[in-house]
């Protein structure tokens, strides 16, 4: 098992995210052509991951029983 030793300075304020690299350049690619998207949907975007990490938001399950399927 390989260990790895995170500077203090980098987890300051819970501000440190590790994911797979493929997921990265994904997000990355996302963003990247962000800059062609409306202001309407950039904004809509923005709203919508604060308020994932503000945890605003509907499990699977709570979303199958809110559309009554």
């Amino acid at each position: 098992m390989n260990t790895l030793t995170i500077p203090r300075n980098l987890i300051k304020n819970d501000d440190l995210v590790i994911l797979p690299r493929k997921e990265y350049e994904r997000l990355f690619s996302f963003w990247a052509n962000a800059e062609s998207m409306p202001a309407r949907t950039k904004k809509a975007l923005e709203k919508g991951f604060k308020e994932i990490s503000e945890g605003k938001f509907l499990t699977s399950k709570q979303l199958k029983d809110e559309l009554g399927l």
